[in-house]
């Protein structure tokens, strides 16, 4: 059974607070905090200057790890948390060889998600002054070099934490304080209609394969539990939601947010729960209880959708990491991407009576730099010192080849992308308005740039040229994350809108992808519904034609005059039935330009590496509507 940890309340003391793991905290019993939270919450938080009814677009990032990370610590990363909020409001900070990271434009909201098991514990093996740096383990942290003795120090380290002498290094009090810190400076830093920040961590379990079974974790308020739950407490992401509906009980509000499923190996989207039993409504209500949304895309390559399951789609072979997570093994296709998820979740709904894959969509950056992924054309890539440069991330060549042939670093970072981000639609930037648009999961992802994509969908929705279009179309439809009812004798009407990043490409194309179940079948189709460059959708096809915009690979100049800053549909399913059950999202997708790998090769005088993708063209997706059937 599931142990679960003892709960307190914790409320940091006043933003004067240093960033030492030292700083004090304010303790209350649970029964005191609790009450002044429900008073809170009987009272309406006055409205920021921002507050739109119509909402406004954010954006942030809810993957993201520092110095207290074990992983994140050996590979150089010495900022905190603290400089992590700071680089999210627009602040200068150093990566770990050397060079300055800072955004052109500052974001939204952030989360700083560090490994919940041996939290804080490795930074303390590299304090010569703390008692687990005497444990043999722990030799040689303080005086760590280059990435080469890292990545050997680090696979020491694991393969130790893997051994039934791990809990030697388990120690609670590091990670208390830690966490404290954690907490303490999130709220520290929050500002409520300006820039909003989120306690939370990550939960990273493994199923007994290997496959991926890692998950952050959100707090809506300024409190959470004494301890986060962690892999060590159990393995079984289904324990998580146990103890987080158990916390939720006492107050504390959470939710969480699977990722990597593209290197799960199968496991994230399995057709049976852990024990191998079949997906029923209990699991299929806790699940979407506990975990809402679905990270699409991150360091580690994009969980939309995969060649060999949607091989219609022209689209599919985006940013694919092949591997399981941190390894050279394969990752099988079936049960790791999210529109298969989807699908299963139709399949599920119809022989199960229950689905358990309503996810919302957001993207994230996974950095272990306390920063971001970076641009393409600026890319930080993930852990420290050991990616820091194209060589090392196999993008450019080795200065001499280590064997015959082998001209480039044997590495799976080159499957890594400069990605991702999330977007809301919220009220305003605060906590509580943002925290709620993850629960109706009226969210989006992109693959970096700052697309802003809406959707709708009802029965009587407004032009899309209306004055009014925004105001109707709540008024009479559903946003995205929700589900439709489907209507005998009508069919839905669809609202498609993406406005273009000023900073980066132009859009080309707005797509509409459908999932629905047919003679027991899962089908999939990709509708493209609007065109740039007044292209017109081919009424067979259902494809835009290609606008002719090009990269050139000598110095990754784009074509101008080419693309849309804004692509916009009303919308009708031509091969609607309305005894379906069915899906829908939004895909959007700029002109091409230059990836990161290209880019390292430009820098370096050298041609981009032949067996690499040159180009991509960056995207957003949005949480998609399911429409229930008339049966």
């Amino acid at each position: 059974m599931t142990r679960f940890l003892s709960l307190i309340l914790i409320v940091s003391i006043s933003a004067s607070c240093s960033d030492n793991t030292s700083d004090p905290l304010v303790q209350q019993s649970t029964e005191l905090a609790l009450k002044a939270t429900d008073t809170a919450a009987e009272t309406p938080a006055a409205r920021t200057a921002g507050y739109n009814e119509e909402r406004n677009a954010y954006f942030g990032d809810l993957h993201v790890h520092t110095m207290y990370s074990f992983d994140a610590f050996i590979f150089g990363t010495t900022s905190s948390p603290s400089d992590a909020y700071t680089f999210a409001k627009g602040g200068k900070i150093t990566h770990p060889a050397g060079f300055d990271m800072q955004l052109d434009v500052p974001l939204d909201f952030y989360g700083v998600t560090d490994h919940a098991f041996y939290l804080g514990v490795l930074r303390e093996m590299a304090n010569p002054l703390s008692e687990i740096s005497k444990h043999e383990v722990a030799a040689g942290m303080s005086t760590l070099g280059g990435a080469i003795q890292r990545g050997e120090k680090f696979n020491e380290i694991l393969a130790f934490l893997r051994s039934p002498r791990a809990n030697e290094v388990n120690d609670p009090v590091i990670g208390k304080s830690a966490w404290q810190d954690i907490i303490a400076t999130a709220n520290r830093h929050n500002d409520p209609g300006n820039f909003t920040t989120f306690i939370g961590y990550e939960y990273t379990a493994t199923y007994s394969d290997g496959g991926n079974l890692h998950r952050n974790v959100i707090y809506r308020d300024d409190v959470a539990p004494e301890l986060p739950f962690s892999r060590l407490d159990s393995a079984n992401p289904e324990d998580l939601w146990d103890w987080m509906d158990a916390n939720r009980e006492r107050g504390f509000e959470s939710l969480a947010i699977p990722h990597n499923s593209n290197g799960s190996n199968g496991s994230m989207f399995m057709m049976t729960d852990f024990s191998g039993n079949p997906l029923d409504g209990a699991y299929a209500d806790q699940r979407m209880r506990n975990e809402p949304l679905v990270e699409i895309t991150q360091v580690k390559g994009t969980s939309d959708t995969h060649p060999a399951l949607s091989p219609n789609d022209e689209w599919a072979d985006f940013e694919i990491m092949p591997f399981q997570v941190a390894s050279f093994r394969s990752s099988q296709p079936n049960g790791s991407y999210v529109r298969e998820a989807y699908l299963n979740g139709l399949k599920n709904e119809e022989e199960n009576g229950a689905n358990p894959y309503k996810f919302g969509i957001i993207g994230s950056s996974d950095t272990h730099n306390a920063t971001y992924a970076g641009d393409e054309d600026d890319y930080w890539s993930k852990v420290g010192l050991r990616d820091s440069d194209g060589v090392r991330r196999g993008s450019v060549p080795l200065r001499e080849p280590r064997a015959p042939g082998e001209n480039y670093a044997e590495t799976y970072f080159n499957t890594w992308s400069a990605s991702g981000l999330a977007g809301v639609w919220a009220e305003e930037n605060t906590r509580a308005s943002i925290f709620d648009s993850f629960r109706r999961k009226e969210t989006f992802g992109t693959s970096g740039t700052r697309m802003r994509v809406r959707f709708f969908a009802g029965y009587d929705l407004p032009l899309i040229d209306d004055n009014d279009l925004i105001t109707k179309a709540y008024e009479n439809g559903v946003a995205m994350g929700s589900d439709l009812l489907a209507s005998a004798g009508k069919e839905p009407e669809f609202i498609a809108w993406v406005s273009r990043d000023p900073n980066s490409a132009a859009l080309q194309r707005l797509q509409i992808i459908k999932g629905w179940m047919e003679d027991g079948e899962a089908m999939e189709e990709v509708y493209d519904v609007a065109c740039s460059d007044g292209g017109s959708v081919d009424p067979i096809t259902h494809r835009c034609p290609d606008n002719g915009a090009q990269v050139n690979l000598d110095d990754c100049s784009i074509t101008r005059g080419l693309g849309a800053a804004e692509l916009r549909a009303n919308w009708k399913d031509p091969d609607y039935d309305v005894s379906q059950n069915a899906f829908y999202y939004v895909r959007a997708m700029e002109n091409p330009t230059c990836r990161w790998s290209t880019w390292d090769a430009i820098r370096a005088g050298v041609e981009p590496r032949p067996d690499m993708a040159a180009t991509l063209q960056e995207r957003a997706w949005s949480s998609p509507i399911w429409i229930t059937p008339v049966r």
